[in-house]
């Protein structure tokens, strides 16, 4: 009984914690929801009774088919080690597969083009959600109206900007912030549902299907507005490595779906009554006294939400960097105490910049509305695609049972995701655009990189080789310490090797060559840590082994060798790493522009000393050219 106690105690406080992570995005859409598909865009649907009922029914069906359905009871099941998102989902179904799949390369393209639309998503959502709150103004007094651009770029700056020094401190915070948010929320809805409780009619599934069949072009158009209560639904499957699936359940049920439906049907309820309020129905709900502690709360709880997404982008890209998708980044761990605490400052300045310019060029959440769909349903969209391999590869379902699976829920976000496309000219083509990109630039990345290792390994020494036969062939001197050759091939003699041979004449006394392998699960043990092998004349391979979400320390990970009889004096080792300079060739296995693309990306990828975190003193870079 006292265990259980305590299971639930826990569960508790990771669901309050989980509000503040999970929750921000989904749980802000209601500024901005109601009032895009009502008045947002040429495919704005009439407000009429009829709508207003039938657009809450699609609301309501559609967070409990997506979200509850979809997402808690059958996505989350999808855990790769405790780990969720589509990277994760990616390496979960390429290593559970174990050589199955007929085109794994299907599944690493689906993985990379839901990575960057998650990008896309995490661009558009600080954008829409700040502006979205700071709008509230304009209700207070017209007058506003002018200062809320200025206003929600300078709140989106100072966002930024204290990026870097973590929410280690403050991240306890935004969990009963969230909390408090979710309350008002149901507050103001129930308060504007007890003066027309009629809306609860639109529980009714029939509303929605009577819209939908009224007119059934007008309902289509209208799915894309609807999907904007659905935004951040992913966000409890990528997050779920940092709360576990329990406290996020329990957090949708016991909390946030009540207060979102409330607060949905609370401005139907005003709609209804009042057609003018939906100039903002959101703010309009509240009495004019309390508007400004509203606005303050909403901008709080946007600005937590952006937060947790930026914070998205940068677990996303770590786990990029370690998969070989992207290049190098400095990696700044924010907590000595939180796992997952990381700031990258170039993709902070890059999402900031284009936050600000989506801010400045859209000019309102209504006209930003359109821009969002396509990020979210794409991604949603993937996600079933991946689960499909999933059902079959984890939960050992077969074929049929896993179409049959998945099917309902493809369909919907097809028709949720064919309803945006629409949408293109009218902002759609921006995540569009930017997922284009950073599916063009991970691509590139690992072409590049595969097409760099092939050229090295040509004409390369074979590494056992060379061991066995360099006591009685070489008349090298061999000087005290230990050399360490970080190499991604430990079958050949790294250039590095050869070219510190050519110029001193010498090697050390101990040369270890090691590989940092990351694997397609989160994390690996200590024990699993390195593996030892011993080669003639005191030459040894060692593998270095991660998982994709493990802080790489390859200093912290050698002292795990003593124990298989390889033992380092770091004051007595020396770090040999490349720093090769590329040469586009304009015939070859890549195109020339793509070439010159991966060799911009490799000329400006972080160094592989800050990177491994090697001691700055004990590193000894060579150079080299390589002809691609």
């Amino acid at each position: 009984m006292e265990l259980s106690e305590q299971k639930k105690s826990s569960v508790a406080a990771l669901s309050l914690a989980a509000l503040g992570v999970v929750y921000g995005d989904i749980g802000t859409s209601p500024l901005y929801t109601l009032n895009t598909i009502f008045a947002g865009g040429h495919h704005a649907v009439p407000l009429t009774p009829d709508n207003i009922l039938g657009i809450l029914s699609l609301i309501f069906w559609s967070l409990m088919i997506v979200v509850t359905i979809k997402y808690i009871y059958f996505i989350l099941r999808a855990d790769n080690h405790g780990e969720g998102g589509i990277m994760a989902l990616m390496a979960l179904v390429l290593h559970k597969s174990e050589g199955k799949l007929k085109h794994p390369g299907f599944i690493i393209t689906l993985g990379l083009i839901g990575a960057a639309l998650f990008y896309g998503d995490g661009v558009i959502t600080p954008a829409i959600s700040v502006i979205s709150a700071v709008e509230g103004l304009e209700v207070a007094t017209p007058a506003f109206k002018p200062f809320i651009i200025p206003i929600t770029v300078a709140i989106l700056i100072g966002l930024f900007v204290t990026e870097r020094k973590g929410t280690a401190t403050i991240g306890r915070l935004f969990g009963p912030i969230m909390m408090g948010w979710f309350a008002i929320l149901a507050l103001l809805g129930v308060i504007n549902i007890v003066t027309s409780p009629s809306v609860l009619k639109a529980l009714n599934p029939l509303y929605g299907f009577s819209f939908l069949l009224t007119d059934p072009a007008l309902g289509f158009f209208s799915l894309g507005g609807v999907v904007l209560a659905l935004t951040g639904a992913e966000a409890l499957y990528a997050d779920m490595g940092h709360f576990g699936r329990d406290p996020i359940r329990f957090a949708w049920f016991s909390l946030v779906m009540p207060a979102l439906v409330l607060n949905y049907f609370g401005q139907g309820a005003l709609l209804l009554s009042d057609a003018k309020a939906i100039e903002n129905p959101f703010y309009l709900l509240a009495p004019h006294w309390a508007l400004y502690p509203l606005i303050v709360l909403s901008t709080v709880a946007t600005v937590i939400a952006s937060q947790a997404v930026i914070s998205g982008a940068y677990s996303m890209t770590q786990q990029a960097i370690q998969l070989g998708y992207s290049p190098r980044m400095q990696v700044h761990h924010t907590s000595d105490r939180q796992i997952g605490q990381i700031y990258l400052p170039g993709i902070n300045w890059t999402l900031m910049i284009a936050v600000l310019a989506l801010v400045i060029g859209f000019g309102s959440s209504a006209n930003l509305g359109a821009a969002y769909g396509i990020a979210v349903t794409g991604t949603m969209l993937i996600t079933n695609l991946l689960a499909f391999y999933a059902a079959q590869y984890l939960w050992k379902w077969g074929p049929w049972r896993a179409f049959l699976g998945v099917l309902p829920f493809i369909i919907i976000d097809f028709i949720f995701f064919t309803a945006n496309i629409v949408k293109i000219a009218e902002g759609g083509w921006f995540p569009l655009a930017f997922g284009l990109v950073l599916f063009l630039l991970l691509t590139t990345w690992k072409q590049g990189r595969e097409l760099f290792s092939r050229r090295i390994a040509l004409n390369a020494l074979d590494l056992a080789t060379f061991a066995t036969n360099f006591g009685n062939s070489s008349r090298a001197l061999r000087v005290p310490g230990t050399a360490v050759f970080l190499t991604p091939n430990l079958n050949i003699v790294p250039n590095e090797l050869l070219h510190s041979l050519k110029h001193y004449k010498a090697l050390h006394e101990r040369v270890v060559f090691a590989l940092v392998n990351v694997l397609g699960v989160p994390r690996v043990s200590d024990d699993e840590r390195v593996q030892v092998e011993a080669l003639p004349n005191n030459f040894w391979r060692v593998t270095i082994t991660y998982g994709f979400m493990d802080e790489l320390n390859v200093p912290r990970a050698l002292e795990q060798c003593a124990k298989h009889g390889l033992a380092f004096d770091m004051m007595d080792t020396s770090f040999f790493i490349g720093r090769a300079t590329l040469i586009a060739k304009e015939r070859s296995e890549m195109s020339f522009w793509r070439e010159k693309v991966f060799i911009a990306m490799f000329r400006n990828s972080s160094g592989a000393a800050n990177f491994f975190k090697l001691p700055a003193n004990r590193v000894v870079e060579l150079g080299a050219q390589v002809i691609l």
